[in-house]
């Protein structure tokens, strides 16, 4: 005898559907109309087809600011992820200073991502700022604004700072998913406290710390406020990410042919690399359940 299947979930996930329609498909849709269209104004348009994207795939400035951003994120996990491990290995397991330092490590994240600039902006001042007067009387000639390497090194001081929270959270949740018996079985085989975190700690962490490095790696990919409340994307575009650019031609100079292209190419580049990490994620999923 068949059994018959209740569809009636399906109503409860339909108001989920209609939101997800209208906020994310419905804009999606406009841009894919701007980008294979022209406009002058007016509400006038003409087919343009492929041309805009061809223009970007041939764009020295494209590539530029996706160098720029492909460097900003290979430096960002290469600094967050080592170092939201260090931190979580160090953390207090149980008690009241356990508490203490998860509530602390928590305060960045809860900073929104404009006071975040800000809060550096007037850090960093030579003038009023305590990291800037300090370094200028330290005799280190430090400027964010004119010098292309201060301006690199406080933008990624500036993430780290306010990220490598969430990776030490998310490596310490997995710490604490760990078994006692898997630490009293290494004391018993008088193992070191490398081969403990190599053999133990590293491989059941394996799942989170996935799960850190695509947020972190989504997140930095798309970074804009922070930098751009920082430098604004200077000096001159040396800190001008990908997204940062992409608001400068799609606002400041109203191209909203190419900016609609390049904003598609953005979107598909952050996906491919999102699928790499979410299939690297469930293939260590399932070694695991074997």
């Amino acid at each position: 005898m068949k059994k018959t299947v209740n569809q009636k979930a399906w109503f409860l996930v339909l108001p989920v559907l209609v939101l997800v329609a209208f906020s994310a498909v419905i804009p999606l849709m406009t841009v894919v109309n701007y980008s294979v269209q022209d406009t002058f104004g007016n509400n006038q348009f003409f087919w343009a087809g492929l041309a805009w994207f061809d223009d970007m795939l041939h764009s020295d400035r494209m590539w530029n600011a996706l160098g720029r951003q492909m460097t900003f994120s290979a430096i960002i996990l290469a600094i967050e992820v080592p170092l939201g491990i260090f931190v979580a290995l160090n953390m207090p397991k149980k008690g009241f200073w356990s508490s203490f330092c998860l509530v602390t490590m928590s305060l960045p994240l809860l900073i929104p991502w404009n006071v975040v600039g800000t809060i550096w902006q007037i850090f960093g001042r030579v003038d009023i700022g305590l990291l800037g007067h300090t370094l200028d009387a330290m005799g280190i000639d430090y400027n964010y604004t004119q010098n292309i390497l201060d301006a690199w090194v406080t933008v990624i001081v500036m993430d780290v700072w306010h990220w490598t929270s969430l990776v030490a959270l998310l490596a310490y949740a997995g710490l604490r998913s760990i078994p006692d018996a898997y630490y009293q079985a290494a004391r018993i085989d008088q193992a070191s406290r490398w081969a403990v975190f190599r053999y133990i700690e590293l491989p059941k962490m394996a799942g989170v710390l996935m799960i850190a490095i695509l947020l972190r790696f989504m997140d930095s990919f798309m970074i804009y406020t922070e930098p751009f409340v920082l430098t604004g994307g200077g000096p001159g575009n040396a800190t001008t990410f990908l997204s940062i650019d992409l608001v400068k031609m799609a606002l400041g100079q109203f191209d909203l042919g190419p900016a609609a292209a390049f904003s598609l190419m953005y979107f598909l580049v952050i996906m491919a690399i999102s699928w790499v990490f979410y299939t690297v994620m469930t293939t260590l999923d399932a070694r695991e359940g074997k």
